[in-house]
């Protein structure tokens, strides 16, 4: 009876934020490590269902950088960075473009189905709801940097997305986004999600990635931050705590709090249940950044 008695009170504990959170929008970007793996991937989607499920609107938006890297290698085609960014040219364009809304986001799609979940592919390839502009990088002793067909999200059909999640369907959107014309630019995928929980008015943004969260020693697991407001992650950038492949996404937090956006969430996407027990527990598991 230990056992159903500890189940119960944590229902309990979760139905304050069932409650809080029922019709609220939360995008989640899946990405890393994560998406590496079947059963993380599959044990995650479970829990995006589960959202839904109680009332909340989850929206997925995803990258796939690993797979991005060994479809070229396939092709036999080196990848070149700029300043951490994929160089695109035409021919990289078409293996982001197929792998991202060609494999990566009808697999999603089909494995949240067959949880007996709704979901539908929101891309060029389907029905586009990233709109973007090329990206130029600035350069302090130069002309702006040209990345190629790299771009950044300038809007959203939000209105589409809005619909698919009232219709009990979960939207899954690679980060690939169209310009006026048509033109289809890669977009880092820690900014698109930002932009569109930026645009949606979203209750949170949630980055599922593989470390636990923003550690002042990344050395000692001891030292998790558990909160942080959008100037004490200045601070740690300046003083080099935050770095390298986290920077973008703090400051993709950053800019989407500043726009409205209530909460951001960092957390390890591989642990069991951790989006469950981020949001509906009093305690969590990652990083939580507010303004």
């Amino acid at each position: 009876m230990s056992d159903a008695y500890q189940k119960a009170a944590i229902l309990v504990e979760a139905l304050g934020w069932i409650r809080q959170f029922r019709d609220r929008l939360v995008v989640i970007k899946l990405g890393g490590s994560a998406l590496e793996d079947e059963a993380t991937v599959r044990r995650l989607l479970n829990d995006v269902i589960f959202m839904e499920a109680v009332g909340m609107h989850p929206v997925l938006i995803h990258g796939g950088g690993k797979s991005i890297n060994a479809a070229m290698k396939s092709a036999g085609i080196e990848p070149r960075w700029v300043q951490g960014r994929r160089y695109t040219d035409e021919e990289t364009l078409e293996i982001v473009s197929k792998v991202l809304a060609g494999e990566i986001c009808v697999s999603l799609c089909q494995v949240i189905r067959s949880l007996e979940g709704r979901a539908m592919p929101l891309s060029y390839l389907t029905c586009n709801c990233l709109l973007g502009e090329r990206l130029m990088l600035p350069d302090e002793n130069g002309p702006d940097i040209d990345l190629g067909f790299v771009g950044q999200v300038t809007g959203i059909d939000a209105a589409l997305i809005r619909q698919t999640c009232e219709a009990g369907i979960i939207p899954v959107i690679p980060s690939i986004a169209l310009d006026k014309n048509g033109q289809k630019y890669n977009v880092n995928a820690d900014t698109a999600a930002a932009a569109i929980a930026r645009f949606l008015g979203a209750e949170k943004l949630i980055f599922l990635s593989d470390v636990p969260g923003i550690f002042r020693d990344r050395h000692d697991p001891a030292t998790l931050i558990r909160n942080l407001t959008t100037q004490q992650c200045r601070e740690l950038i300046a003083d080099g705590t935050i770095d390298s492949g986290m920077i973008p996404k703090v400051e993709a937090a950053t800019e989407a709090l500043e726009a409205g956006v209530k909460k951001v969430h960092i957390i390890d996407g591989r642990e069991p249940h951790s989006l469950l027990l981020e949001i509906y527990s009093d305690t969590g598991i990652g990083t939580e950044i507010v303004a």
